[in-house]
C-alpha cells in the first residue's frame, strides 16, 4: 500500500515488436517566458506481442499478486493473458522513484504529480500514444490532458487514481471543529505536538494554499507556481508550524498508529487514513475539505523512454485502466479510480460516492501535486523556483 503502499530504435516491426515514431517538443530556452525544452524522445506507433517480461516502479498496492492478501491479486490474471511477468518495485516516495528511473532498469512507473514532469523533463519517460491504450476512452476526462501528465497537449502517462489531502481531526481531543487550515498553522495552537503534516517537499503547497487568503498581497494563484518572494513566506510559516507537529508522515499506515496511538490529534490526511482509523473504532475522527481548499495526487503510470520491454508496459498500462482492474486497485489502496466504468465493479456500492470518482467539480477544486518548474506554472515566466529549491528549503524547514 502507497507510503502513501531500451528499446533500441530500430525496425523490429516484423518481429511483432513495438514500433515507434519521434516525438517532442524543442522550444527555444533562450526567451524569458519560454518553456523547458523537452527531449525528444520516441513515441510508440504500434504495440506487438509481449516481450515476457515487465519491470515496474510502483507505490505500494499498485501492483498485487496475492502476496499480502491471497484475494487481491490483478498481476496473475494480467501474466497469464499476456505472457508478460511483472517484477514490482516499491517505490516509498516520489523522490525515489525518480532515482530507480534514472537507473534504466525499469520500464514503468506509477508517478505522482510531484515527479510526472521531473521525469519528462529528465527525458526518462516516453510520451504515450493513447491510441494504443483502449480503455483510455473511457478514463475520465477532468483527469486527462492535465498539467501534471501532459506537456503541450501530448499525453505522458495513462491516469490511475486520485484524491484529496484532507485536514483530520480526532473529534474527542479538538473542539471546536475546524473549518480552516489555520488549525495546524496558528503558532497559538494548543495541540501543539499533536499536530502532523506530510513529510514532503511538496508540502510547500500546502502552506502556499493556506497563505493566499491572509496574505493576498503575495499574489499566489498556483501553490506550485512560487516565485522567490512568495516560497520564502511559505518557508516562513513551516519553519513557524515545525514547532507544532509532533510527526511528519509519508507512510499512511503510520499516520493511521499515530491517530489511535494518541501521538497525532489533528493535520494532514488522506481518505483512506480516515477511513481504516473509522474501520478500527479506536478513535473518532472526522476528515474534511477545509474553506480554503486541498491540495491532492493523481498518480499516472508513465512508460521508461528506453523501456526493455514496451510491449508489455503498454499492455500493463491498458490493463490497470481497464474497469475491473482500476476498480480492484482503488478500493485495496482508498483513491478513486481514474476508470470512470470502474464503479460499476467496487465491491462496496457506495465506494465510489464516498471517493468522489465521478465528481468533476470536487475533482477540478484539487490542487493537485505539480512539480514546480522555474517556468512558472501560473504563466508568469521564467521566475519561479523549481523542485530542487523546494527540497533544499523543506531540509531547512524540518532542520
Amino acid at each position: 500500500m502507497r507510503t502513501r503502499r531500451r528499446t533500441s530504435l530500430v525496425a523490429l516491426a516484423g518481429l511483432g515488436l513495438l514500433v515507434l515514431s519521434a516525438c517532442g517538443g524543442s522550444s527555444s530556452g533562450s526567451k524569458k517566458n519560454a518553456a523547458p525544452a523537452v527531449p525528444k524522445v520516441p513515441m510508440a506507433s504500434s504495440v506487438g506481442a509481449g516481450e515476457g517480461q515487465l519491470n515496474l516502479v510502483n507505490w505500494a498496492g499498485y501492483a498485487e499478486d496475492g502476496t499480502n492478501d491471497k484475494t487481491v491479486d490483478w498481476v496473475h490474471p494480467f501474466e497469464q493473458q499476456t505472457g508478460c511477468k511483472v517484477n514490482s518495485k516499491i517505490g516509498n516516495t516520489s523522490d525515489e522513484m525518480v532515482t530507480l528511473m534514472k537507473s534504466g532498469q525499469y520500464d514503468g512507473v506509477s508517478a505522482s504529480g510531484d515527479a510526472t514532469l521531473r521525469l519528462v523533463y529528465g527525458g526518462l519517460v516516453a510520451p504515450v500514444n493513447t491510441a494504443l491504450v483502449p480503455n483510455y476512452a473511457t478514463i475520465q476526462d477532468f483527469l486527462k490532458d492535465r498539467p501534471w501528465n501532459s506537456v503541450s497537449n501530448q499525453m505522458y502517462g495513462i491516469p490511475h487514481g486520485w484524491g484529496a489531502n484532507l485536514l483530520m481531526w480526532n473529534t474527542k481531543v479538538v473542539s471546536p471543529a475546524p473549518t480552516s487550515w489555520s488549525a495546524v498553522f496558528d503558532a497559538s495552537s494548543p495541540y501543539k505536538g499533536k499536530v502532523t503534516a506530510y513529510d514532503s517537499p511538496i508540502y510547500i503547497a500546502d502552506a502556499a494554499l493556506y497563505l493566499m487568503r491572509p496574505q493576498p498581497d503575495l499574489r499566489i494563484t498556483n501553490p506550485y507556481a512560487l516565485d522567490p518572494k512568495q516560497l520564502d513566506a511559505a518557508v516562513k510559516l513551516l519553519k513557524a508550524q515545525r514547532a507544532l507537529v509532533g510527526e511528519y508522515w509519508a507512510d499512511y499506515t503510520k499516520a493511521v498508529q499515530a491517530f489511535e496511538s494518541g501521538n497525532s490529534a489533528l493535520g494532514t490526511t488522506w481518505q483512506v487514513i480516515a477511513n481504516l482509523i473509522t474501520a478500527d473504532k479506536k478513535v473518532p475522527v472526522q476528515a474534511i475539505v477545509p474553506s480554503e481548499g486541498v491540495t491532492g495526487w493523481s498518480d499516472t503510470w508513465m512508460i521508461a523512454a528506453k523501456a526493455k520491454h514496451p510491449n508489455c508496459m503498454y499492455k500493463w498500462m491498458d490493463w490497470i485502466a481497464s474497469p475491473r482492474t482500476n476498480a480492484q486497485v482503488a478500493e485495496w489502496f482508498g483513491e478513486a479510480p481514474a476508470q470512470r466504468l470502474a464503479c460499476d465493479h467496487t465491491a462496496d456500492k457506495a465506494f465510489c460516492t464516498t471517493y468522489h470518482a465521478a465528481d468533476k467539480a470536487y475533482s477540478d477544486a484539487i490542487f493537485y501535486w505539480t512539480t514546480p518548474t522555474t517556468n512558472c506554472l501560473d504563466g508568469r515566466g521564467n521566475i519561479c523556483t523549481d523542485y530542487a529549491r523546494w527540497t533544499q528549503e523543506w531540509t531547512a524547514v524540518k532542520g
